[in-house]
């Protein structure tokens, strides 16, 4: 969700825009502990910039608000866009209203997970959207914070709670969830091959004395992955600390929800961009997209069947991958995938499809040797493959 940055001192140039194009060089945060440059935000802007940009008014929802920086990007890029930013973490909003507060009259925050959108906008009186962004994963305000105990590189409580008003504690999990479940949540989130050695070795030490600090957990994960596999993959704990944050904060119970029920709530040309950073997220990211471009109907019939079509198109062909240029200047934006889709009208594209089907029919009845054909998919109906491209 960004770069945050130490550097000692306040920060006092905000995010500019030099040839018409917006440099994230920081902001003025006041009493904020760093710099944050948002990850991919011109290729966000450039996505959003057709939904955004096509009426007098236009509701744009950003779905893990963090510190407000491609919040900014859009409030300043479309001057009659009302903003909907929602974050569960408490401090993260406190920090973004105040870098949006020149956007006052045309943005709500509100402190929410973003599983709970449709109920956030029952209340605010928005039946539907114009453009979502989802920029997942843990921010790095969170990460770097040394009291928050998302990092196995300092010494720090357990916590590991994006809100810190509700929930349970990586503390209660570590010390309190029976060695299956333990061993089930670092192999699931984690992806983690040595969940039931690691689940174990945590279960005997906290017979001896409660877990409480980040670096014993670190070093306890390392003391019981094989040597050989240490070498490789980064920090040995990085699995083990994913995975408990993860299931602290729900986070993919809450993508699972949250996904469908934003695409539900575009308005037609609405447009869609999610910023995952592991498999998981980005494994839901794409099935949940799958599950609105293919085609519903059957695949021989010669005409698409009316509600079987599809109702959004890709934007982009598969994940796209972060540039040289761009993980130079954010490291932690090395491990993004971005996808994106676009709400279409379904009847245009039945259409459409109809006559690409009946085309491809009609051309394979005239190949030597055949008299039919099986169509085959089209343009956004049968994979995520296809999409503007980057």
């Amino acid at each position: 969700m960004g770069i945050w940055r130490y550097d000692g001192g306040v920060v006092r140039r905000q995010a500019r825009r030099e040839n018409g194009r917006f440099q994230p060089v920081g902001v003025d945060m006041g009493e904020l502990r760093g710099t944050h440059v948002p990850v991919l935000l011109e290729r966000c802007l450039e996505l959003l910039a057709p939904a955004l940009g096509r009426a007098d008014r236009t509701i744009h929802v950003d779905a893990t608000l963090g510190l407000g920086g491609h919040a900014e990007a859009v409030l300043e890029a479309h001057p009659h866009t009302v903003l909907i930013g929602l974050d569960r973490d408490t401090e993260a909003l406190a920090h973004a209203r105040v870098r949006l507060a020149r956007f006052a009259d045309r943005i709500h925050l509100e402190h929410a997970v973003y599983d709970e959108l449709p109920e956030v906008l029952a209340r605010l009186g928005y039946p539907a959207v114009d453009g979502v962004l989802f920029d997942l994963g843990v921010s790095s305000l969170q990460l770097d914070a040394p009291d928050r105990g998302f990092a196995y590189s300092q010494d720090t409580a357990l916590d590991m709670r994006m809100d810190q008003t509700r929930g349970v504690t990586a503390e209660e999990v570590v010390n309190t969830y029976p060695h299956p479940d333990l061993a089930r949540v670092l192999r699931v989130y984690g992806e983690e091959k040595f969940a039931i050695r690691i689940a174990s070795a945590i279960v005997r030490e906290r017979e001896r004395a409660r877990i409480t600090s980040s670096a014993r957990l670190a070093e306890l994960v390392v003391e019981n992955i094989p040597a050989p596999a240490r070498r490789t993959g980064g920090h040995p704990a990085k699995r083990t600390f994913q995975a408990l944050r993860i299931e602290v904060n729900r986070e993919l119970a809450a993508l699972e929800t949250a996904l469908p029920a934003a695409l539900d709530k575009l308005t037609l040309g609405g447009r869609m961009v999610v910023l995952s950073y592991h498999s998981l997220e980005d494994r839901l990211t794409k099935a949940a997209l799958a599950d609105r471009v293919r085609s519903k109907g059957p695949v021989d019939l010669p005409v698409e069947l009316p509600g079987s079509g599809p109702t959004f198109r890709l934007l982009s062909r598969g994940a796209e991958l972060p540039g040289e240029v761009e993980v130079a200047a954010n490291p932690r934006a090395a491990s993004v995938r971005l996808r994106a889709a676009e709400r279409i009208d379904p009847e245009a594209e039945r259409r459409r499809t109809d006559r690409e089907r009946y085309r491809r029919r009609v051309k394979a009845m005239h190949q030597p040797g055949t008299g039919s054909a099986r169509p085959t998919p089209v343009d956004g109906a049968g994979t995520d493959e296809e999409g503007e491209g980057t």
